[in-house]
Order: structure tokens, then C-alpha cells, then sequence
């Protein structure tokens, strides 16, 4: 874990201020929840967080060792927020693979969640570290 998580950036709080506080709550966890478990791994390094697509994103840029994940309020959805990472990376084929009976996806890009249920944390936990060291994959 890591001691402190930084503060949000002005332009993601923008985002979270605008989505109802269930929503905002569940990004805010799933932000740190990135944050942690790029902290967990030192292959990773520091992220960049920034905005692309106008979502909330996550890239270990100076290690090189992931693609970017996103994060945002599910647009077909009141209730459901989601991480996206690349649709041309075979990621999301892998997370059903192996959590298809605990995660709920979209195409080849998206985990949705919903606030009325319980993150599956150490899957997500898993995906996320998956995401982050993907150009690192021996397979």
C-alpha cells in the first residue's frame, strides 16, 4: 500500500464534482485501488495520471510497462462506472477468461461495475496489474 494517495487533480475532481456522490465515491476507490496496485508493483513506477478521452486516466509512462487504464461513470448507466484499457490489447479476453463468473464486461475494453455491489477487489486488483504490466507479458 501506499502511505499517502495524491491528492486528485484538479480536472478529475471536475469529473467526480459532476456524478452523483455513489458514483463519485466508487471512481474515487477504483482510483485508489490504481494507485495502489501500481504502487505494489516496482516494475511499474510512477503513473501519469491524466485526462484522456475526458476520462480520468492512468499510464506508467516512464517504465513503459502498461497500457493506460480509464476510469468513468458508465455512460448506458445511471448505477454502473467502469475501467476501460486499449480495445486493441487482448486484456479484456483474458479477464473473462479468468474472472468471467465475477466481473461483468464490455467488448474488448471495458470491466463495468455497479455501485450497488461490492468491488470484487482482489480480481480487480488483479486486471488492473495486468493492464499496467502488459508490455511486460513472457506468453
Amino acid at each position: 500500500m501506499i502511505s499517502a494517495i495524491p491528492s486528485l487533480p484538479a480536472l478529475t475532481a471536475d469529473i467526480f464534482d459532476r456524478l452523483p456522490d455513489d458514483l463519485a465515491g466508487a471512481l474515487r476507490d477504483l482510483r485508489t485501488l490504481i494507485l495502489e496496485t501500481a504502487a505494489e508493483n516496482p516494475a511499474v513506477g510512477p503513473l501519469e495520471e491524466s485526462l484522456r478521452w475526458g476520462e480520468p486516466a492512468f499510464l506508467p509512462s516512464a517504465s513503459k510497462s502498461g497500457t493506460t487504464i480509464r476510469i468513468n461513470a458508465h455512460k448506458k448507466s445511471p448505477t454502473q462506472y467502469a475501467f476501460y484499457v486499449h480495445c486493441s490489447t487482448d486484456l479484456v479476453e483474458r479477464y473473462r477468461a479468468l474472472y468471467g463468473d465475477v466481473l461483468t464486461f464490455e467488448g474488448s475494453r471495458a470491466v463495468l461495475f455497479d455501485v450497488a455491489d461490492a468491488l470484487p477487489v482482489d480480481a480487480v486488483k488483479h486486471c488492473i496489474a495486468m493492464a499496467l504490466t502488459y508490455h511486460l507479458r513472457t506468453d
